[in-house]
């Protein structure tokens, strides 16, 4: 009986280990620079070992993208209980700390969209999910008092809000393709995007609240 309980256990901690390592190398050098030869060598296994758990690249990239949309799921609840701007910067930041862990995602989303049927339909639902929180995060804050928006203003900068939680990284790597996506260089980069998300609610912001903003930045120098 204990034989069998370990026989189970390990195919289940290869496919861990094999989803943790082709998530570190995505990251590293992007999803069309990995072939599954590169993975099954750096987890030191035979390609075979790597195919019997995972057929195809494809069922890689669903495997990274499911354990993806799970924990934003989980995250994107939260949105409607943000009352203040401290607790808006902690959110933002979160989602792009969420963003950076699945960085493969947003490096290569266009490409990985024209050639996954699974992601290029569940991206819209990734999409709507984004939305809906950002509003409701809008709508907390002019319950708390730190915002006031027409409601005919939340649609638009609410959709401004997401453009940036998406394509962000895109930004980045644009910006400095050499070490952008980076560990060194993750700090930064996400403190930029969660302030220029964050950003485009200076103007409804209260005094207050916009003077809060400007502090819980301010010890980023390049923003």
């Amino acid at each position: 009986m204990l034989r069998m309980a370990a026989e189970k256990k390990r195919p289940r901690r290869t496919a861990e280990r094999i989803l943790e390592v082709t998530l570190d190398l995505f990251n590293r050098f992007g999803e069309p620079n990995v072939s599954t030869t590169l993975i099954s060598a750096e987890l030191n296994i035979s390609p075979g070992n790597l195919y019997y758990h995972y057929p195809a690249k494809d069922e890689l990239i669903n495997a990274l993208f499911t354990r993806y949309e799970r924990s934003l799921d989980e995250l994107l609840r939260a949105a409607d209980g943000v009352r203040n701007i401290e607790d808006a910067w902690l959110f933002f930041h979160m989602l792009f700390e969420l963003i950076w862990q699945y960085r493969f995602l947003y490096r290569d989303l266009n490409d990985l969209l024209s050639k996954n049927r699974k992601l290029e339909t569940h991206f819209q639902f990734v999409l709507k999910h984004k939305n809906r929180a950002v509003r409701d995060l809008l709508s907390g804050l002019g319950q708390g008092g730190a915002l006031k928006m027409d409601i005919r203003e939340a649609l638009p900068v609410s959709q401004a809000m997401v453009v940036v939680l998406t394509y962000w990284l895109s930004y980045e790597y644009v910006r400095d393709p050499r070490h952008a996506l980076e560990a060194g260089s993750a700090g930064a980069a996400l403190a930029r995007g969660a302030y220029h998300s964050l950003s485009l609610l200076l103007p409804y912001l209260d005094a207050e609240s916009r003077t809060h903003l400007h502090a819980l930045v301010g010890s980023y120098a390049d923003l």
